[in-house]
């Protein structure tokens, strides 16, 4: 499809946005990015959007987790255990999304960004002061946990950070800051896998790719920024931002709701 100006600089915009959240708080921007190429960028294609918000996800995880990688907060080991299951459900995840009607599909993803945003509110797990024994790690249950996040991941087009962090400290009682570094590793596959998928049945938009790259990159370093300087407020700014995605939820769901066909 041909882009209008206004649309070129709202994708940019969009991804941003998407980019700033994910600096300030570490997870669950990437929620965003559905809605607002759907509803702002104006891009009415639900499966060729999740497709494209799977590949700039993936990228921009893969982008993050060098840095980690390099403050030795990646443990590659269960990171490539958490992963290998999770392409598989990656995969049957994308293959069901695909076929899902486009109003159901939407639906059930605003169902689910309403359980991203309680779970967000949840209490927060403190970090681990202990050294962390690699010999002592769950694998059936890294194994069934990466299974169930990458089906997931792949039906919604989503990264998954938030469920894999839980998923990583539960199946191997790491620490979470290297629970977070590792995630990276997981969340750029299984939003590969998705957007491979996806690409495979000419389903994703690569311009709009690499305009919500250009615009997450910038959104990332400002809000890295911002959260160095609102640290004491994380907990408010949390609460907001879950706020505004049910908010953002329940719109899409009154959207959808007359068009579903189950």
């Amino acid at each position: 499809m041909a882009f209008t100006t206004i649309q070129i600089i709202l994708a940019i915009v969009s991804g941003g946005m998407v980019g700033f959240v994910l600096g300030l708080l570490g997870g669950g921007g990437s929620i965003l990015a559905v809605p607002l190429l759907l509803y702002v960028v104006g891009v009415h294609d639900a499966h060729a959007v999740i497709g494209t918000t799977a590949l700039a996800v993936s990228v921009n995880a893969y982008v993050n987790l060098v840095s980690h990688a390099r403050q030795k907060h990646v443990l590659w080991k269960p990171a490539i255990g958490f992963s290998i299951p999770g392409v598989v459900g990656a995969y049957i995840g994308s293959v069901l999304g695909k076929v899902a009607p486009a109003e159901d599909l939407l639906f059930l993803f605003a169902m689910f960004m309403i359980i991203i945003a309680l779970v967000m509110l949840g209490p927060k797990q403190r970090e681990e002061i202990q050294d962390f024994d690699s010999t002592h790690i769950r694998w059936l249950r890294i194994v069934v946990a990466g299974l169930l996040v990458g089906l997931l991941s792949g039906f919604f087009g989503i990264g998954g950070g938030f469920l894999i962090v839980p998923g990583l400290v539960f199946s191997t009682g790491m620490p979470m800051i290297m629970a977070i570094g590792t995630s990276l590793f997981a969340v750029g596959t299984f939003g590969l896998t998705t957007a491979v998928s996806y690409a495979i049945s000419g389903l994703v938009n690569w311009w709009i790719v690499v305009m919500y790259l250009s615009g997450g990159i910038v959104g990332g370093v400002l809000g890295a920024w911002a959260a160095a300087k609102l640290s004491s407020k994380r907990r408010t700014l949390n609460f907001i931002f879950s706020a505004m995605i049910i908010i953002v939820a329940i719109c899409m769901l009154v959207m959808n709701l007359k068009a579903l066909h189950f």
